[in-house]
């Protein structure tokens, strides 16, 4: 799919560097490569959109894409953020459904797109990247039946001590214990299912408590230990 704020990529991209590909033979690499078209796009661009048809699924290259799905009030509820290394699209391709979300560049991001029809021949042809695929699909279904569980069962102050947490796991912190991805107040508000005004009213309660600290977008982790109380997260 083009992408008005997308231009090309000319760099040379690793695919074999990916853990997804990691099964695949020289051949099925020289010719996944071949056909695989490389973009850069903007902070703020749309990849694709809810119930687009995708023909094709991304290898993220570098960068950060925002997953989400909108509600009939016309709010995002984040499902993930795809970083380098990870495939957005797949499912909708493997099962021929319309996008059941919307992908959005939220740092800038370098996307490699490759063709459905390539996609599904190496799940014909290559049974460990079958099985990796699936292993993935898995893991996407069990972090989303857990989100489903904590909405229901964790109060919003104990899923936000969560979702920073898991953004600690999943973009490390920098020298300084400050989370390596800058997330707007509503944008946290989406990931943890509330209103912006709540995250707000928390994060100064987390400041306060001597949990975090706040510069800006960026937060910075004090109290790792009280925040994995907090959010009743096992470990």
């Amino acid at each position: 799919m083009k992408n008005q704020q997308s231009v090309p990529y000319n760099e040379d991209v690793d695919l074999l560097s990916f853990d997804i590909f990691k099964s695949l033979t020289e051949e099925e690499v020289e010719e996944l490569g071949q056909i695989t078209n490389c973009t850069l796009h903007k902070r703020g661009s749309i990849v694709y959109n809810e119930g687009s048809r995708i023909n094709g699924t991304y290898i993220v290259v570098k960068g950060i894409v925002k997953i989400y799905k909108t509600g009939f009030d016309g709010k995002e509820q984040i499902i993930r953020f795809a970083k380098a290394g990870d495939l957005i699209g797949f499912r909708s391709v493997i099962s021929n459904e319309l996008a059941c979300t919307t992908s959005k560049i939220i740092d800038e991001t370098v996307l490699c797109y490759i063709p459905g029809d390539e996609l599904t021949k190496l799940l014909k042809e290559n049974p460990e990247f079958a099985m990796a695929l699936m292993k993935l699909t898995c893991k996407e279904l069990g972090e989303s039946n857990k989100f489903l569980t904590d909405i229901a069962q964790k109060t919003v102050r104990e899923r936000l001590a969560e979702v920073l947490l898991l953004l600690m796991d999943e973009f490390e912190l920098d020298e300084d214990n400050t989370l390596q991805i800058s997330l707007t107040r509503e944008e946290l508000a989406n990931m943890v299912g509330t209103a912006t005004e709540s995250v707000i009213r928390l994060l100064s309660e987390f400041k306060a408590d001597k949990l975090i600290e706040l510069n800006g977008r960026r937060i910075k982790l004090l109290n790792i230990p009280k925040l994995i109380k907090v959010g009743n997260v096992y470990i």
